[in-house]
C-alpha cells in the first residue's frame, strides 16, 4: 500500500464499499455526535467523511488535533445510511470508518477560518495566503484559472499560432504607465525595465518572419491598483499576425475568445463568434457614456442638446449657449414609483463630484419635476416623444462639456440599470470598440499626446499625419469589451519608418529621439517589414469574469495589497548596503511634505 494514500479525498464511491483504503489530507471540520466523531478530510480533489468510533484510538487522536492538521487515515469504506447521504458531495454516499490515524503535521491556532466562506480582513488573508488558498471558492478559482489558460493555449495552437517567449529584462517603452526599473550592475547608472507588454518584441518577430506569434505573457506596470487591475504584474494572451487587416484579427480571435467563454461560462449565454457588435469609439461614448460599455444594460443615452436651445429651463439653455451638451438617460418604469428614487439619483451625482442630475418623472402620462415645469408643456412633450418614453417612465439629464457629460451619463446609465434591476447578470455580452482616436489633448501639458498605442497605424497613413488636425485622426485601434470590462486591446501596426517618425514628431519627439528610444524597431522597419497587427487579451480579467469574482485578488495566487505590498513575502524590502553599492545606487529619502 502507498505510504500516504490509495485514493484521493474526492475519489471514493459506492463501488469502493467494503475495501480497505488509505487517505491523507487536512482536517477540515469535526463534529462530535454523542461520542462518535465525524471528520471531514480534505485534499486538493475533494472531501471525504471519516467516522471515528467511540473509545477508539482514532477518535482520541483526531479529537486532540486542531483543524487544518494533516493526517493519514487507514480504514474501510462503508455506505452511508439513506438519511445521511449528502448529494452536494462527490463522496456523499460513503464514509470511511477509521482504523488508525497517523499525524503528519499539526496545525497551530488558525489566524483565519478555512472552512466556510466568511469575509475576513484583507491584510490577514494576504499575510496568510497559503491558508486563504485552502478555502473552497478561492481554491476553485485558481484551478479554473489554470484550466482557462490551458484552453487558450490549445485553441491558439489549433489555429496555427506558435508560442514564443520574449525577454523580461528590456528597455523602457511608452505603454502609458510607469516602468519597473532594474539597475544594471555592469553598466553603472543604467537601468533595464520590466516589460509593460511585449509590444516591440512581437512586432520584431513579425519583421523576422514568424507570421503567427502568441504567448501567455507576464507584464509589469507600476500603477495604482483597482478592482480590475492589480499592482505590479498581470498576464495577457499576447498575439501578433503578419499580412492581416483588422478584420482578419477580429475574425481570427472572436472564435477563440467566444469559445473560451462558452467552455467556462457554466451554461450562461455568450455572444457567439461572428456576431460581436463593432461599435465606433465616438458612438460608444455617445450611447453608453463609456468606451467599455456593458451591453447587458438595455439603456441607451441620447444627445438632446438641440431640445434645450432657447429652453425655458434657463440652466440648460445657458449651458447650451456656452457650448455644453445635454445627454438623456432613460429610466424605464421609474415614474410609477415615488420621487425618492429621482432625488437619490440627484444626490448620488453630487456625491460623485458633479452638480447633479436633472430629471423628468412621468406618472400616468403626466410629466413632473422642475425641468418639465420650466421647459414648457409643448417642448417637454416633443422631448418625451423623441426619447420614446412611456406613460410611467423617467429620464435623467447630464449636462456639461462633452467629455464631462458623457462620463456622468455613463455612470448614471450604470446606476439606473443596477437600481432598477435591468441588467441580466447571467450572460456574457461581448463587442468590439473600434476607430479609437490616434491622438488626444493633454490638459496638464497643454499638448497633443498619443491616445493609446503609439505604434498603431493611423487611418489615412502619412497623408493624414501631414494634412489633418491630429485630434481628428483615428487609428486602426480596437478593444474587446465584455460586461463593462475591457478584456483585450489591439491594433494594426505602423510598419513604415517615415510614418513612425512623423507620428512621434506630432507629440514633440524628433527623429533622433525615435532612433534613440525605439532604435530596434526603427531599424527593423528599414529592412522589409510586413503589414502586421494583433492584440492582447487580459487573462486576469477574463478569469475574473468567468469565476464571477468582483476583484482580481480572488483569482490570483499571491497578489499584493492596495499599497502594492506583498504581505506574505515582505516585499518590497530594503536592500543591503552591499547590494546598493554593487548596483551603483544610492537611496534618496522622499522629502517630508510641508
Amino acid at each position: 500500500m502507498h505510504a500516504y494514500r490509495t485514493h484521493t479525498c474526492g475519489a471514493l464511491t459506492t463501488a469502493d464499499v467494503g475495501t480497505e483504503v488509505r487517505v491523507s489530507g487536512w482536517v477540515h471540520r469535526k463534529r462530535d455526535h454523542g461520542g462518535v466523531l465525524f471528520v471531514d478530510l480534505r485534499d486538493h480533489y475533494g472531501i471525504t467523511q471519516v467516522v471515528a468510533k467511540a473509545d477508539s484510538d482514532p477518535l482520541r487522536t483526531l479529537e486532540s488535533l486542531r483543524l487544518e492538521s494533516v493526517v493519514t487515515i487507514d480504514g474501510h469504506v462503508v455506505a452511508r445510511a439513506a438519511e445521511a447521504i449528502n448529494p452536494r458531495m462527490a463522496t456523499g454516499e460513503i464514509e470511511i470508518v477509521a482504523d488508525s490515524v497517523t499525524i503528519l503535521s499539526t496545525a497551530a491556532e488558525l489566524p483565519l477560518p478555512v472552512a466556510g466562506e466568511q469575509d475576513y480582513p484583507e491584510d490577514i488573508r494576504l499575510r496568510y495566503r497559503f491558508l486563504d488558498l485552502r478555502r473552497e471558492t478561492l481554491h476553485a478559482n485558481i484551478v479554473k484559472r489554470t484550466k482557462i489558460i490551458s484552453d487558450m493555449r490549445r485553441r491558439m495552437e489549433g489555429i496555427g499560432f506558435t508560442e514564443y517567449s520574449t525577454p523580461i529584462l528590456t528597455a523602457s517603452s511608452p505603454e502609458g504607465a510607469r516602468d519597473f526599473l532594474v539597475p544594471s550592475r555592469i553598466h553603472a547608472g543604467k537601468f533595464y525595465a520590466l516589460p509593460q507588454a511585449p509590444q516591440q518584441y512581437k512586432q520584431l518577430l513579425m519583421v523576422a518572419g514568424f507570421d503567427r506569434y502568441f504567448q501567455i505573457a507576464p507584464c509589469f506596470r507600476d500603477e495604482d491598483p483597482r478592482a480590475d487591475r492589480l499592482p505590479g504584474e498581470f498576464y495577457q494572451l499576447d498575439l501578433e499576425m503578419s499580412f492581416v487587416t483588422q478584420e482578419d484579427v477580429w475574425n481570427t480571435m472572436e472564435p477563440v475568445i467566444a469559445q473560451v467563454f462558452e467552455q467556462f461560462a457554466d451554461g450562461k449565454p455568450v455572444t457567439p463568434a461572428g456576431s460581436f457588435p463593432r461599435i465606433p469609439h465616438a458612438e460608444a461614448l455617445l450611447k453608453y457614456g463609456s468606451d467599455k460599455p456593458d451591453l447587458r444594460n438595455p439603456i441607451l443615452i441620447t444627445d438632446v442638446t438641440e431640445h434645450f436651445v432657447g429652453s425655458g429651463f434657463g440652466i440648460f439653455a445657458s449651458l447650451v449657449d456656452s457650448g455644453s451638451v445635454i445627454r438623456a438617460i432613460p429610466a424605464p418604469g421609474a415614474g410609477a414609483g415615488s420621487r425618492k428614487f429621482f432625488d437619490e439619483m440627484n444626490n448620488w451625482a453630487r456625491g460623485e463630484g458633479y452638480s447633479g442630475l436633472g430629471y423628468i418623472n412621468i406618472k400616468d402620462g403626466v410629466p413632473g419635476g422642475p425641468i418639465a415645469k420650466n421647459h414648457g408643456e409643448e417642448a417637454t412633450a416633443k422631448l418625451i416623444e423623441a426619447l420614446g418614453l412611456g406613460p410611467n417612465d423617467g429620464v435623467f439629464f447630464a449636462a456639461g462639456k462633452e467629455s464631462q457629460a458623457a462620463k456622468l451619463a455613463g455612470l448614471a446609465r450604470t446606476r439606473v440599470g443596477e437600481t432598477l434591476d435591468l441588467i441580466d447578470k447571467d450572460r456574457f455580452d461581448l463587442c468590439w470598440i473600434v476607430d479609437f482616436p490616434f491622438y488626444e489633448y493633454d490638459e496638464d501639458t497643454k499638448s497633443v499626446d498619443f491616445a493609446h498605442n503609439p505604434f498603431s497605424m493611423p487611418q489615412g497613413g502619412l497623408d493624414a499625419l501631414n494634412n489633418q488636425d491630429p485630434l481628428t485622426i483615428n487609428a486602426y485601434q480596437y478593444d474587446m469589451v465584455c460586461n463593462g470590462y475591457e478584456i483585450a486591446s489591439g491594433s494594426i501596426r505602423n510598419q513604415s519608418p517615415e510614418l513612425m517618425v512623423k507620428a512621434f514628431e506630432l507629440v514633440g519627439l524628433s527623429q533622433q529621439d525615435v532612433e534613440d528610444r525605439f532604435g530596434g524597431l526603427y531599424r527593423a522597419f528599414q529592412y522589409g517589414a510586413p503589414p502586421h497587427g494583433g492584440m492582447a487579451a487580459g487573462v486576469d480579467r477574463i478569469v475574473m469574469l468567468l469565476c464571477g469574482a468582483q476583484n482580481l485578488r480572488e483569482i490570483t495566487l499571491f497578489p499584493m495589497n492596495q499599497r502594492a505590498e506583498d504581505l506574505l513575502m515582505g516585499a518590497p524590502s530594503a536592500a543591503e548596503f552591499k547590494q546598493l553599492r554593487e548596483l551603483h545606487v544610492r537611496v534618496v529619502e522622499p522629502q517630508a511634505k510641508a
